[in-house]
């Protein structure tokens, strides 16, 4: 697909000097792709904000939010507002991604009926992640499946999105956390958009594979979050004039 009918929706929360430096590395590769990407912040410091600003093609949400859905909902919103035609999603913590997603981007193919594009991890990327998190992502991909009607890896993170499908956020009236990426994909095949994959060696960095006792509650409460957005995108009253038709 062609990078200019595309935008990256993004959220950030620097926490302290080992994450800020994480983020600003990732940010940086995020820049070399010269797309416009929207980022709601979550309440970091004066400099790490100043460092978002001071690239042209980002632009940091004024928005006091905070929250992984809050902030997702901001940056997806600011990207919609501004006419992108499809959004791509990720968190900020991934500079091994965002290298590849220049090609990413030329090999996806997607049209109007397309709704979403996952991210989607190989079996061999997909081992190299910690064992709980791999036991409670495999939970919420076949979840997902039974809803969705296929298998596939709905859990790694970035996916390209129909900014069609951005107005349908703001029917969640509660704080569904992670959970509103599965309510995303869920309405999206309820509307009638196809929710396909991209498949990649996406695999854990090294940084990322410790498996805790606080990491495992962090995934419980993900799984937690996910299920509720499943859940929510099967009773959530939708406008179905707004539906395509493969």
């Amino acid at each position: 697909m062609n990078k200019s009918d595309v935008a990256i929706a993004t959220i950030t929360l620097a926490r302290d000097e080992k994450e800020e430096a994480l983020l600003r590395k990732s940010l940086r590769q995020l820049a070399e792709l010269q797309i416009p990407v929207y980022i709601t912040d979550g309440g970091s410091g004066t400099g790490f904000l100043d460092f978002i600003r001071s690239f042209p093609q980002f632009t940091l949400s004024d928005a006091k939010v905070k929250g992984v859905w809050a902030q997702a909902k901001k940056s997806l919103s600011e990207a919609y507002a501004h006419g992108s035609k499809f959004i791509f999603y990720s968190e900020p913590d991934k500079a091994d991604f965002f290298a590849q997603l220049p090609s990413v981007i030329n090999d996806i193919q997607a049209d109007e009926k397309s709704g979403i594009v996952m991210a989607s991890r190989s079996a061999t990327a997909f081992s190299t992640f910690p064992a709980f998190q791999q036991m409670t992502e495999t939970t919420i991909n076949n979840c997902c499946a039974e809803i969705i009607g296929k298998n596939g890896d709905y859990t790694y993170g970035p996916f390209l999105l129909s900014g069609q499908l951005v107005p349908y956020l703001e029917l969640v009236k509660e704080d569904i956390g992670w959970g509103w990426r599965p309510y995303t994909f869920g309405i999206a095949k309820r509307l009638g958009y196809q929710v396909d994959s991209y498949v990649g060696d996406f695999s854990c960095p090294p940084e990322q594979q410790e498996d805790t006792p606080s990491e495992r509650i962090y995934r419980m409460r993900q799984l937690s979050q996910n299920m509720q957005g499943i859940v929510l995108s099967t009773n959530v009253t939708l406008d179905h004039d707004a539906s395509v038709n493969p």
